[in-house]
């Protein structure tokens, strides 16, 4: 179908949706890379008054990749839910993000629609929407998860404590462990990239993480960010498995290229929910997202980025997970090239996955070459905490040794809990409490117990 825009003597025209929602998209440089931005900032706005008069029900009649070559296309077909979208049904995207901005819609309204809503209409409204629109929308989208404690409650905000090693040293991997811990990191997950990715070494990493969660008695959960096969067969050998994780992406290609399809998510989703290991809940899984990761893999059929990054989160929604996040600023500058498009795209994804009702957070972040800096990454997170994101990263110093991007600290996470009055998942902060690592006001101490048991531990630990 074209679309045309009239304004005075001048007409534009946009041969398809997907063309039309790529010129409507927010300049950055993937979309650049792909030929498929506006050509002026002209044309972008007009493309976006456009989309602005597109019907809903025309994301369920114009598909952007056929239904039958994609197996994304395919779900976000088959289960939408008729009966949550009719109470949005008669808008237009323009009249969709009015409705959103509505005091009248509150958290209860949209838990109700949100079955009803594809992501590429989430990806439309985001595509004309302002910075803070998405902040102020996303703070109305609340969304619960639990495994071992509960995560996305009002007024909480999680962290996955990340203790990388370049060479996978047990012992630096604690260190880092125990660092994180002390400065109230780790309610999210406890999860680790290997830096030798095999079935052994995830073997090893998880029986180190689950001795220390163990023994402690810590209300959180581990996983070892390796392949969902990997995962599958680490189960098999009897390995201690609470998430299994796996990046994703927004066409059924992309996900090939990652070694994987639905058909393989179901499984290990299942073999994981057979271990029981959860005492508070029973989400399992942990996916990470990326804008870029299907143009880098030549596999976005046409579609801008932000889209297809959307599009992904059809696939986490299918799996109910614990946690989902975007790795903002990881891929680089050729998709997001400095610290306004990695803010703007952070907060799309955030909106997007919240909208759609995912446990979102972020991966605030950019590599050592982007036209970003650590001031950026101040400026998304908190942004982000304002809008209510469900957790963020908290690694050593800000910077990942073994992956080699720079992200959010302990401090980091820190700051913007005392800066907006949060606080950790409810169960983690009772155990900071009863392990006087905080106090019952909510300040940390300084309390040498916690590290000289665990340092006196490391000494017994097995040499996996």
């Amino acid at each position: 179908m074209t679309y045309r825009y009239t304004l005075g003597n001048k007409t534009w025209q946009f041969a398809s949706l997907a063309e039309l929602m790529a010129k409507a998209t927010p300049a950055r440089s993937g979309d650049r890379l792909s030929g498929v931005i506006a050509h002026s900032a002209e044309e972008r706005a007009i493309a976006q008054m456009t989309l602005a008069e597109v019907p809903l029900k025309t994301f369920l009649n114009e598909v952007l990749i056929p239904y039958e070559d994609d197996e994304i296309t395919r779900l976000i077909i088959d289960d939408h839910d008729k009966t949550a979208f009719s109470a949005i049904s008669h808008l237009t995207v323009g009249d969709f993000r009015n409705w959103l901005l509505s005091d009248e819609v509150t958290s209860d309204v949209l838990t109700k629609v949100r079955a009803g809503i594809t992501p590429e209409m989430a990806a439309a409204v985001a595509k004309i929407s302002r910075n803070q629109d998405l902040i102020l929308i996303s703070k109305k989208c609340h969304v619960t998860t639990a495994f071992r404690n509960t995560i996305g409650l009002p007024g909480h905000l999680s962290t996955r404590l990340q203790p990388n090693h370049p060479i996978d040293d047990v012992n630096g991997i604690a260190a880092s462990i125990l660092d994180g811990l002390m400065y109230g990191s780790g309610d999210a997950v406890i999860g680790i990239n290997p830096a030798t990715d095999n079935v052994a070494q995830a073997i090893k990493l998880m029986k180190l993480m689950d001795e220390v969660i163990q023994k402690y008695e810590i209300p959180t959960q581990s996983c070892v960010l390796t392949h969902v096969t990997n995962t599958v067969e680490c189960i098999n050998a009897g390995a201690p498995v609470d998430l299994v994780f796996q990046s994703i992406g927004g066409t059924e290609a992309t996900n090939a290229s990652f070694g994987f399809n639905l058909a393989n998510l179901a499984e290990a989703q299942e073999a994981a929910l057979s271990l029981k290991r959860g005492t508070v809940g029973n989400n399992v899984m942990y996916f990470e997202t990326g804008q870029g990761s299907s143009l880098s893999a030549n596999a976005h059929h046409g579609l801008d980025q932000q889209t297809c990054e959307a599009r992904a989160y059809a696939v986490a929604r299918k799996f109910n997970p614990l946690l989902i996040n975007t790795v903002v600023g990881f891929i680089g500058p050729e998709y997001l090239f400095d610290g306004k498009e990695i803010i703007r795209a952070g907060l799309e994804d955030h909106f997007c996955g919240k909208l759609l009702g995912l446990p979102m957070g972020c991966d605030v972040c950019y590599t050592n070459h982007a036209e970003a800096d650590q001031n950026d990454m101040d400026t998304l997170l908190t942004l982000l905490g304002v809008a209510g994101c469900s957790f963020v990263m908290g690694i050593p110093g800000s910077d990942d040794i073994m992956l080699n991007y720079q992200t959010t600290s302990f401090h980091d996470a820190l700051y913007v809990r005392r800066v907006l009055g949060s606080e950790p998942a409810p169960e983690f902060m009772q155990w900071l409490t009863r392990m006087q690592i905080m106090n019952g006001c909510g300040k940390f101490e300084l309390n040498k117990r916690l590290p000289d048991a665990f340092s006196n531990s490391l000494k017994s630990l097995p040499s996996y």
